[in-house]
């Protein structure tokens, strides 16, 4: 018998504001809100944007390549940069969601998540 093991649950990404940036035409700041579900990971991605998180509920773990883990609880803050490749993306707990805030300052239009290797 062979053991199947689930994927983990997808993030809720709900976007809250885009606002065009007009002091620098083409982009764009975007809000959204992310709930991660117990056990909830992101693939390995990149924003191609500058990313700013803030925590508001549970403990989320995030890595970009070449930096270290970190383990982030409400109030606490993360970034990423225009070339960040986000390697880790996940909550911290299997029994308890998370929620975090986050601006990207990007080009306008384009998309909010590309997967990487």
């Amino acid at each position: 018998m062979s053991s199947v093991q689930a994927a983990p649950p997808e993030a809720r990404v709900t976007p809250l504001m885009t606002v065009p940036l007009e002091d620098y035409p083409g982009k764009e700041a975007l809000m959204i809100s992310v709930e991660y579900p117990p056990g909830a990971a992101d693939p390995v991605h990149r924003h191609n944007a500058y990313g700013f998180i803030y925590v508001l509920e549970g403990t989320i773990i995030m890595q970009v390549r070449g930096k270290k883990q970190v383990i982030l609880s409400p109030g606490q803050t993360f970034y990423e940069g225009l070339n960040d490749v986000h390697t880790i993306g996940r909550n911290a707990s299997q029994t308890e969601p998370a929620k975090f805030i986050v601006m990207l300052l990007k080009d306008k239009g384009a998309p909010v998540l590309v997967p990487a290797k």
